[in-house]
């Protein structure tokens, strides 16, 4: 295979050089094209309002100056010579890509622009116990167990408008308790929060983040699995069509315009 690997947190993460090695166990036709620094929470924004300036570190290694989404769209249609990539691989992202987070990761954006292109794309991130945690992330977990499930993905195939989202538990290579494919769960309201502080000109700033603490997991999801120490693999879907309110309503509005009628003075 060939494969192009990407990330957003940024050319020199540890978890892209862990991302090389899982690659290299897969294939020799290896391309990497990241951002040139974090970009954690960029969803799948493009830079579209000033230039994007890439810097070649070799003939295969490139650092981008703007998003996740830029890099897969670059890499794919500039900066890769001769046939384009089997496979994109995104990550290992440092920390947990769960629930609502699938929505705002530059991770999981990376790889929706891979499969937006037509190439098969997997999201990977090791799951920290605390979000962002300054210990040691597992990422000999992420390592050991990726090129396998890797395989056999690529092996069994997946619909061409949908992503893998794979997480892996924040527990030592032995101590997994398994795979498990899962559906996205949501997190309790009041996940996020923003925190007020003062500069030293008197001004309020805001630090934005979470408050860490645990929310319900239903059986099945993607967060049950990773708090009860399996890997989990998700297939996300980029349609965000909710048909069940479609068709509730078009009883309501049908194809026409509503009209509105004036109150009577």
């Amino acid at each position: 295979m060939r494969i192009l690997l990407t990330n957003d947190d940024g050319i020199d993460a540890e978890g892209l050089r862990a991302l090389e090695r899982i690659a290299a166990e897969l294939s020799d036709d290896v391309w990497i094209c990241a951002p040139e620094g974090e970009q954690s929470g960029a969803s799948r924004s493009l830079t579209l309002s000033m230039p994007v300036r890439v810097r070649a570190l070799d003939s295969r290694r490139f650092a981008v100056s703007g998003t996740p989404t830029d890099c897969v769209m670059l890499a794919l249609s500039e900066l890769i010579e001769g046939a384009a990539p089997d496979l994109v691989l995104s990550g290992v992202n440092r920390g947990q890509n769960l629930g609502e987070d699938v929505s705002m990761s530059g991770t999981v954006a990376a790889a929706m622009m891979g499969m937006a292109m037509g190439i098969p794309a997997i999201a990977l991130s090791q799951a920290l116990e605390v979000f962002h945690d300054a210990k040691h992330c597992a990422y000999d977990t992420a390592e050991a167990h990726a090129p396998g499930i890797i395989a056999k993905l690529v092996e069994t195939g997946w619909p061409k408008d949908v992503v893998i989202n794979i997480n892996f538990p924040d527990l030592d290579t032995e101590a997994v308790a398994g795979v498990e494919v899962t559906r996205q769960g949501f997190r309790d309201p009041g996940h996020m929060q923003a925190e007020r502080r003062t500069d030293l000109r008197g001004r309020n700033y805001y630090w934005l983040g979470f408050t860490g603490r645990r929310s319900r997991m239903d059986k099945g999801t993607d967060l049950a699995a990773i708090a009860e120490g399996r890997i989990s693999v998700t297939p996300l879907h980029i349609d965000l069509t909710h048909m069940q309110t479609v068709h509730a309503l078009k009883g309501v509005l049908g194809g026409a315009p509503p009209r509105v009628q004036k109150a009577q003075s």
